[in-house]
């Protein structure tokens, strides 16, 4: 990989050694042999192609998909930027190389490109939803296995924020842990002992809950499958104390009343787990 493509990966807050771990990976799938491509056309054949949207949308994922046809000693040039709005027709990336090359590139380039802009799309598409109030769109951890960072990186290209990456690096008192501790309070201070100045959020599911949250001190707090008034109310009773996240029984349709409820986040696991591709194709020119 050059230095100009992994200083590009690294501003993009993506670690170039994981990223082109996983491009090997998912070329190596494909296995040792193209049995269509190599008996059509010979070592020194050539081709140019264009990477195209096919729809309007945000993409993400160019320098990611410029590993795949770096690997593969494919010339590539990037037409557009991630997080960019970009219509049907319009050109993302361009290509050059041996034919052979670039057949073995197209899909494994198109499959991430294609994913991560289906999840920019479909952030901006709640972010858009929600502009006007205070409240940001917000990632979890539903992610694919080995794809989390990529994901979270696709939803910030899309205009939302990230949630922690993972459980090492903030903590979230969920109902699991509620009821093993005994209460919210016990489990908040079990890990204050421990842990003292980390991000703690709290999951509650009533308003009672929220008042012991605020109480202990809880940074965060989870609402979890609220009504837009009890989030309303929570938003009162807190007063700015902690951060309020509204997650759970969430849809786009409903993302503007609880965004006007006065929350910071609404959690939307479906931004990774459930939007579909982008439609791009790699034609050759």
């Amino acid at each position: 990989m050059t230095p100009e493509l992994e200083g590009r990966l690294r501003d993009a807050g993506l670690d170039p050694q994981a990223v082109e771990n996983l491009v090997r990976t998912a070329l190596a799938e494909d296995g040792p042999t193209d049995v269509t491509s190599e008996p059509i056309f010979a070592p020194g054949d050539t081709a140019s192609g264009d990477l195209t949207a096919r729809e309007d949308g945000v993409v993400a994922g160019i320098p990611v998909a410029e590993v795949v046809f770096d690997l593969l000693d494919i010339d590539h040039t990037a037409k557009a930027a991630d997080g960019d709005r970009v219509t049907a027709g319009q050109v993302l990336l361009s290509v050059a190389g041996p034919t052979r090359a670039v057949l073995r590139a197209e899909r494994t380039a198109l499959n991430l490109l294609t994913h991560l802009s289906g999840i920019a799309t479909e952030t901006r598409r709640w972010a858009d939803a929600v502009a006007g109030t205070k409240a940001r769109v917000r990632d979890t951890r539903k992610t694919l296995p080995g794809l989390r960072a990529l994901q979270k990186y696709a939803v910030r290209c899309g205009g939302g924020v990230n949630h922690r990456l993972g459980l090492h690096d903030a903590a979230l008192i969920k109902d699991n842990h509620i009821a093993a501790a005994g209460s919210i309070t016990r489990a908040y201070r079990a890990i204050r002992d421990v842990y003292p100045a980390l991000h703690v959020q709290v999951e509650c599911d009533t308003l009672d809950q929220v008042d012991e949250a605020v109480a202990v001190g809880a940074a965060s707090i989870l609402l979890d499958n609220m009504s837009d008034a009890d989030m309303a109310e929570a938003v009162r009773r807190v007063a700015g104390r902690a951060e309020l996240e509204a997650s759970g029984g969430l849809s786009y349709d409903r993302a503007r009343d609880a965004a006007v409820t006065g929350v910071d986040y609404l959690a939307v696991g479906a931004l990774t787990h459930s939007a579909r591709v982008f439609d791009i194709g790699l034609d050759f020119t």
